[in-house]
């Protein structure tokens, strides 16, 4: 099988370090993201779900963006997570990634009313993408119902892609639903469908899907690079991303980049998570080591 080269490829959505009064550790936040990007990512994804973006003001997203570009990172290797409920948060987010130059637009739905319909939907993105212009570039909508309540359904997705034709680039899905990824890779194969559960990561590239903005990329971006590049299974993985899930799953994931580092300030999290216990992160570390250390 040959995959073509112009793939989306592989995105840490990268965890956010934070000091322990809560506030941003930003040196942390410039040598992780040099880390994955050198280390088999293709980009960094900022403000995502693991990295707590919905409890990162406006002030604190252009510090971050500072942080990058002292540290030399271009905006064409940052792929920025839009997390609001108001258009008009969402369009102050999303001009900051326009005056970045980011790659990409991970624009996530409201997220505080539930039950709303496609329609009501539609309006909300029509509205956000049509007001921000030409800011408006690389748009990947994000579905993640076990976070938001709101499920992007495939004519949603379809109808947002025929009104906006060229700024519609994608869809993250991280619904962790192997049925709709299916339906979703056989209706939008002209989109970059990039796959959140790395369990059905290589599957789903063998079938048309381009990569995968990753959680686990914090950790361990060269063992993943090869299924979201080559569409190569990995059962280690697999069970990685199963231990994961009995945890809420920022906190595990930052243990693991504790434990991978060994620098435990990067179990500093803010409220509402609470830091995994001692006990708990060890369990994790001792997993990643039985599956991923070399003898």
């Amino acid at each position: 099988m040959t995959l073509p080269n112009n793939r989306f490829g592989l995105s840490a959505a990268m965890t956010t370090p934070f000091h322990e009064d809560g506030a941003l550790d930003l040196a942390r936040m410039a040598d992780h993201a040099r880390w994955c990007l050198a280390s088999g990512c293709s980009s960094v994804t900022v403000f995502g779900t693991t990295g707590e973006g919905a409890s990162i003001g406006l002030s604190g997203r252009e510090q971050v963006l500072g942080a990058l570009s002292d540290a030399d990172i271009k905006g064409e290797n940052v792929v920025y997570c839009v997390a609001a409920s108001s258009v008009h948060e969402a369009l102050s987010q999303g001009r900051m990634a326009g005056d970045f130059g980011c790659r990409g637009l991970l624009l996530t739905p409201p997220f505080y009313f539930k039950g709303v319909s496609d329609e009501g939907l539609f309006a909300w993105f029509a509205a956000g993408i049509e007001k921000l212009g030409t800011a408006a570039r690389g748009v990947i909508l994000y579905n993640i119902p076990s976070v938001t309540q709101i499920a992007l359904s495939i004519d949603l997705i379809g109808r947002l892609k025929q009104a906006f034709p060229g700024v519609i680039a994608g869809v993250k899905d991280s619904s962790g639903d192997w049925e709709y990824t299916q339906r979703l890779l056989a209706s939008h194969s002209d989109l970059a469908i990039l796959i959140g559960d790395e369990r059905y990561l290589a599957e789903g590239v063998r079938r048309g899907g381009q990569g995968a903005i990753s959680g686990l990329a914090n950790v361990c971006p060269g063992v993943l690079r090869p299924l979201a590049m080559d569409g190569q299974g990995n059962e280690r993985i697999n069970h990685l991303v199963d231990t994961v899930l009995q945890y809420p799953v920022t906190p595990a994931v930052k243990a693991l980049v504790a434990h991978r580092t060994g620098d435990a300030a990067w179990l500093n999290v803010r409220a509402p998570f609470v830091r995994l216990s001692a006990q708990d992160a060890g369990r994790l570390g001792s997993v990643y080591d039985q599956l991923f250390t070399v003898k």
